[in-house]
């Protein structure tokens, strides 16, 4: 590979690097993130994490399977943070990969904390997180001028596995002209009532993404209304992305991938 133009940070021993491994097509690993992978000594990585993303790692580094996948058994995140712990102590150049951003509806930050507590030096490195680049795989732009001035991101469930009890779904339905909700399949039927409870049209669109950016992408199109009963009917599971709002009209135009 040629040089790059500029200076990438050196990753140093005793390290934690959390990474962004972004959603799945591995075209949309940062810069940062495969600089991070080339030089590593171990890298734990999350379930998200795109298998050929992981072979940019060398042949010398240690692969930690650290995935956490509702409903089955997984590594408890206490452990996780343990164990980047001890990997960094050891001298190891430790690179935390994750599925996404490292940020955004994940346990960075926690794992953050543990290794600040700990004495260990970690760098963030931003990674592409899936309600920005699976909707551009689908043809679903986030904004344009002509429908919307804002856009919120919405975890579907809490810790617990419960909806979130302390959103504003009145706010929420009459600020946010898109939302695009993330790990929200299991409770769709009840966001999607409460949704049409505060307001929101039964018939306004809604794009439901599964695999987003992998050559498996699946992506459905239905309403507020019916969108619980067409993903039971479609069979798909998680993980899933959600996407409510008048963008999602705009893919009969921009679904470049044809799908």
């Amino acid at each position: 590979m040629k040089d790059l133009p500029f200076i990438l940070p050196k990753f140093e021993p005793g390290w934690v690097w959390l990474a962004g491994a972004g959603p799945g097509d591995p075209a949309l690993l940062t810069l940062g993130s495969a600089h991070g992978l080339r030089h590593a000594d171990v890298v734990v990585y999350d379930a998200l994490v795109n298998p050929e993303i992981l072979k940019l790692a060398p042949e010398s580094a240690e692969l930690e399977y650290a995935g956490k996948r509702g409903g089955k058994p997984s590594v408890k995140q206490v452990g996780i943070s343990e164990r980047l712990v001890e990997l960094a102590k050891s001298g190891k150049r430790v690179l935390r990969l994750k599925g996404g951003d490292p940020f955004v509806f994940g346990r960075g930050a926690e794992e953050c904390m543990v290794l600040v507590n700990a004495g260990v030096k970690f760098r963030i490195i931003p990674g592409i997180t899936a309600g920005v680049g699976g909707l551009a795989y689908a043809g679903i732009p986030m904004t344009t001028r002509g429908t919307n001035t804002a856009v919120t991101f919405i975890t579907g469930h809490t810790a617990s596995g419960d909806v979130p009890d302390n959103i504003n779904w009145q706010a929420l339905a009459e600020g946010s002209p898109v939302m695009i909700f993330y790990m929200a399949a299991k409770h769709l039927g009840q966001i999607s009532s409460q949704l049409i409870k505060a307001g929101r049209n039964a018939d306004e669109p809604v794009a439901i993404l599964q695999k987003a950016t992998f050559p498996e992408q699946v992506v459905l199109e239905t309403t507020l209304g019916s969108c619980n009963d067409d993903l039971k009917r479609a069979g798909l599971t998680p993980p899933v992305l959600i996407v409510v709002g008048p963008v999602v009209s705009l893919r009969k135009t921009l679904n470049w991938l044809g799908d």
